[in-house]
């Protein structure tokens, strides 16, 4: 807090000296739908956080405030900010509903399961449960050996959870998403309807089907009314990040009021690989007539130079809700404009220009590299090794998508839900011997004594395994105990170790991250509170990211652009702006693609604070360069125009090739070889 001058009309409100004009033009707001166009870097967290302050002062019970944000940990940070902008006292954290549109999914479907025929016991697929659950039915149903190619497993559930969200029918989806599997319709639609009803056979949801019942809970007037009358405010934050059906759920969930407040960026949607639309925000006082627009364009993280060149660049857009970004800051050095001769030359600087910011004071944790794609930085990660520079990766598995992890979570979701067929077969498969015809009947076993986990015990299975589904057996009835979560996820680890040695390389590192997972569980009151949030808005791993520790416990990040997004660093690079790469040339088939793709690159530029490097190599070669001098030429990035590049200053790395016809002495050169 920057001071406590109270607000005279609210006194319990924090200083209206922390806002801008703009900002609190947005958090006074009183009744109808509000949109927030917030630039990036321009405060978005607090404005939208002093609005729940402001909410609370004017009167609005907690309670009757649900706020949806992109993580769990996003809505945290906000309620702690709306906290202190608040001379009450007393926390209100945990009374208004803060959470993702997943976890708050989660949590009315358990609350109104009746109203659809559903048990409010359900448990939550992640991501790889629900392709393991569709590679067994496209199996089953003989999809695996047909003639010709059937799409993977991953890529039918892709196809399924594109049609749900965007609201589109199959029909348009493999047309427009997914051509080369046109001419399987027909057989994806007996996938899916066989997938739908498994699920609904073992109680369980994937993440998909969380918003899709919450939108059948809202399609129904009376269920639309009752779930309304529940909430006098909604805020949305990221909601240029929102898909088709979310917007769709939004609507229906303000059947009483049109009390609506949504913050988001059309400059930074991103995210259309998960059927995130930008049409959401762009449509937004169409959907709520009447709404009021605030933009916020006063940028708090980078200097002017880095603006202009972002604000140039943004420029080019076809569709969008014109700002201009500008500071208060003073000075700032241009954006460079890096033209390297090749792939070596840009990993080289780079990494020299890394060091000599850190010579200069910059830590290596407030510099980023980012690029398009995950494998753009293959060949500098290597150049970072060769040089002893730390980095981290970011875009690889989460805490939770590792098998070790998810062996242990299975356990508590077959005592959750003991019709989790998947969970059952993730733990029996780890006993050696046991297979899938063996598991069927151990299923068939455990469904014929009222489904308790416990009676794995007494399974007339092969003698070999007798005494571990005995331990087993004791297993389930000591957690179904309840005893404290940490004190179960310790039953789970002892019993697990002596598989997991015999299953997986590397067992002491995965113990850690099972001692790490005990330590989470202590901060929740019930396995399925647990459960829910480790599926729904999983931590990153706590062991894994970064190898041996350091001395200097510093390291450069390395990350994919849309993993960078919601950061900023003092130094960016933004590598390989090169067409082909950036944009890629597997999202330049539609005019919708390429302004995606405008969209990510105005992204990466507005993460830096203080510096910021384009690097362009002019070259790319089609081997290792010192077995083939083979290569191709790449054009520069084609969003970084004329205009764009009058805001950079231009260089170069390093001496370029030299160009067809300049004088050399090549003849001296040749003679020198025999020398």
């Amino acid at each position: 807090m920057f001071g406590l001058t109270l607000d005279p009309v609210n006194p319990d409100f924090a200083p209206r000296e922390d806002l801008n004009p703009a900002q609190w033009e947005a958090v006074s707001h009183g009744q109808g739908p509000l949109l927030i166009i917030a630039g990036a870097g321009t405060g978005k967290t607090r404005t939208l956080a002093y609005r729940v302050a402001y909410l609370i002062a004017q009167g609005v019970p907690p309670s009757r405030i649900l706020l949806l944000t992109f993580t769990r940990r996003a809505a945290q940070e906000m309620l702690r900010r709306a906290e202190g902008a608040l001379r009450r006292a007393g926390s209100f954290q945990e009374q208004v509903w803060g959470g993702t549109f997943h976890a708050i999914a989660n949590r009315l479907l358990r609350k109104h399961a009746a109203r659809l025929g559903m048990s409010p016991d359900f448990t939550v697929l992640d991501q790889a449960d629900a392709e393991e659950l569709m590679g067994i039915l496209r199996h089953d149903l003989g999809l695996a050996t047909r003639d010709k190619r059937f799409p993977l497993k991953g890529t039918c559930l892709a196809i399924y959870s594109r049609t749900v969200n965007g609201t589109e029918s199959l029909p348009e989806v493999l047309t427009r998403y997914f051509p080369w599997t046109v001419g399987w319709e027909e057989e994806l639609k007996a996938l899916f309807r066989k997938y739908v009803q498994q699920k609904q056979k073992l109680n369980v949801l994937d993440f998909d089907d969380l918003l899709l019942y919450w939108r059948e809970l809202v399609a129904d007037p009376s269920g639309a009314r009752e779930l309304s009358s529940l909430f006098d405010h909604i805020l949305v934050d990221e909601y240029q990040d929102t898909n088709r059906l979310q917007a769709l759920i939004l609507r229906g969930m303000r059947t009483g009021n049109d009390n609506v407040t949504v913050v988001g960026d059309d400059a930074q949607s991103i995210y259309a690989f998960r059927a995130a639309t930008v049409r959401n925000i762009l449509d937004f006082p169409r959907e709520f007539p009447g709404t009021k627009i605030v933009t916020l364009e006063q940028n708090y993280r980078s200097t002017m130079p880095i603006l202009r060149t972002a604000n140039a660049l943004i420029a080019a857009a076809r569709e969008r809700y014109t700002k201009n970004l500008w500071t208060l800051r003073k000075g700032g050095t241009l954006p460079k404009l890096v033209l390297c001769q090749d792939e070596t030359d840009q990993d080289n600087f780079v990494a020299s220009q890394v060091l000599a910011l850190y010579e200069q004071g910059v830590p290596l944790r407030q510099q980023a590299v980012l690029f398009r794609a995950a494998h753009h930085s293959a060949s500098l990660e290597v150049e970072l090794a060769r040089r002893g520079i730390p980095f981290h990766k970011f875009g690889g598995l989460r805490f939770v998508e590792t098998a070790h992890i998810k062996d242990a979570l299975a356990f508590l979701r077959i005592v959750e839900n003991p019709r989790d067929e998947l969970a059952w077969f993730r733990v029996l498969r780890l006993v050696e011997g046991v297979g899938p015809a063996t598991i069927n009947r151990a299923l068939e076993h455990i469904a014929r004594h009222g489904g308790d986990p416990r009676r794995i015990s007494d399974f007339p299975g092969p003698a070999a395994i007798k005494e571990t589904l005995g331990k087993l057996g004791e297993l389930f009835g000591q957690l179904l105990g309840d005893p404290p979560l940490p004190s179960q996820l310790e039953l789970v680890r002892k019993f697990y170790e002596p598989l997991l040695h015999q299953n997986y390389d590397y067992p002491t590192a995965r113990l850690r991250d099972l001692e790490s997972l005990e330590q989470i569980a202590s901060s929740y009151r019930s396995r399925r509170s647990l459960l829910t949030d480790l599926q729904l808005d999983p931590p990153n791993s706590t062991s894994d990211l970064a190898g041996p520790p350091h001395k200097d416990d510093d390291w450069l990040v390395l990350s994919t652009i849309h993993s960078a997004k919601g950061c900023e660093w003092d130094v960016v690079f933004l590598i390989h702006a090169a067409d082909g790469f950036l944009p890629s040339d597997l999202a330049t088939g539609s005019a919708e693609e390429i302004e995606e793709e405008l969209r990510l690159t105005y992204v990466a530029l507005t993460r830096a604070r203080n510096h910021l490097f384009v690097t362009w190599p002019l070259r790319y070669h089609y081997r290792r360069r010192e077995l083939s001098d083979g290569h191709g030429f790449a054009p520069l990035c084609r969003f970084f125009t004329e205009e764009v590049q009058a805001t950079m200053e231009r260089m170069t790395s390093g001496p370029l090739p030299e160009k067809p016809g300049r004088t050399s002495d090549a003849r001296q050169r040749i003679r020198s070889m025999w020398d």
